[in-house]
């Protein structure tokens, strides 16, 4: 039986080309990817491609284009046995985060792919990535799709969407999960992690939530750094603070004046590190107890990528029961691993 596979074209590097009189790259129609890549009818899967109208340049892409894509899965959940989505690569793992909470308890793949190089170029790294995601899209055994998660795929790695960051501008294994063990890795065989996989509970039915909120602040501390200015800032409700180590800022009275200032007004404060790997750990150190004193809620391991679309999607969102803090220190995709906090 041949898997059905929905492949959502949002635009990237994956799919221009060189315009050979300017040297820039431009975008091709994709919807003609079947002739530039005539492998892709060789896979046993029936791939049906839905182009955005416009494609965007992955740093046009943001909360409408989520709520989008999310919408488009949704509409089309029954009809297909998997979801490809070709994303530009800067901030793939924003989007990659937003969708794993905005598709709930999904039971389907749903990947994110794209490239470093141009698809026509000859060194380029987009057809690898594609014809494997398409594979592992179209992945079932005993008529159960192996992943049932948001992932995306890079560089014959397979990746916890809501775990990933890209960190490398220029090599073509340019993502990173340094919290979370590697899902699959495509080599001879595609191998695939089963233990850490997610599993959505058993008697929830899939639904999309496409809930986000845009009133949320990140903001990344530094030495010496002035905190008066957060008094300045018309009221936000949410402050994604990224700190030092395992959740250390400079221990001065006036630090935990302005923050407690903020929690006044109604601020919720959420912590990160600035670490890639690890994460924070609050009473650890001294100079993290100012954060238990003002009710901050500690991020973990999160990405900060994470952190931010979880805040957005939680924010205000009225199919939540219990509060922002309570809600934000669950897991509710397998995007933090609290038990090592």
């Amino acid at each position: 039986m041949k898997r059905k596979v929905l492949l959502i074209y949002t635009g990237g590097t994956i799919g221009m080309e060189k315009d050979y009189e300017t040297g820039s790259l431009r975008a091709f129609n994709f919807s003609h990817v079947f002739d530039r890549m005539p492998e892709m009818n060789l896979i046993e899967c029936e791939i049906t491609v839905h182009p955005f109208r416009k494609p965007l340049d992955s740093s046009d892409m943001g909360p409408k284009e989520w709520k989008k894509i999310a919408t488009y899965i949704g509409k089309n959940y029954e009809n297909f046995d998997g979801f490809l989505i070709l994303h530009g690569t800067d901030t793939m793992s924003y989007t990659a985060s937003a969708l794993s909470f905005m598709l709930k308890n999904l039971r389907k793949p749903v990947i994110l792919t794209g490239s470093q190089l141009p698809i026509g170029d000859l060194r380029t790294d987009a057809k690898e990535n594609l014809l494997t995601s398409l594979y592992y899209a179209s992945l079932y055994e005993n008529d159960e799709a192996v992943i049932q998660e948001v992932t995306i795929y890079f560089e014959y790695k397979l990746l916890r969407g809501n775990r990933t960051l890209k960190y490398s501008a220029e090599y073509f294994d340019a993502y990173q999960s340094p919290n979370y063990p590697i899902l699959g890795q495509s080599g001879v065989h595609l191998n695939i992690e089963k233990d850490f996989l997610l599993r959505p509970s058993r008697d929830a039915d899939f639904n999309v939530d496409t809930h986000l909120s845009q009133d949320v602040l990140f903001w990344r501390i530094f030495p010496g750094m002035h905190l008066e200015h957060f008094a300045e800032i018309p009221s936000m409700k949410v402050l994604i603070l990224q700190v030092f180590g395992s959740g250390t800022i400079f221990n001065t009275t006036k630090t935990e004046q302005i923050l407690q200032l903020l929690r006044e007004r109604g601020t919720e404060i959420v912590v990160v590190s600035q670490c890639v790997s690890g994460g924070v750990s609050f009473g650890k150190y001294t100079n993290s107890n100012v954060f238990t004193k003002v009710g901050a809620i500690s991020g973990h391991d999160m990405t900060a990528e994470c952190a931010i679309t979880k805040a957005m999607h939680l924010l205000e969102n009225p199919s939540y029961e219990g509060s922002f803090a309570e809600n934000f220190n669950k897991s509710l995709c397998g995007e933090v691993s609290l038990e090592h906090h």
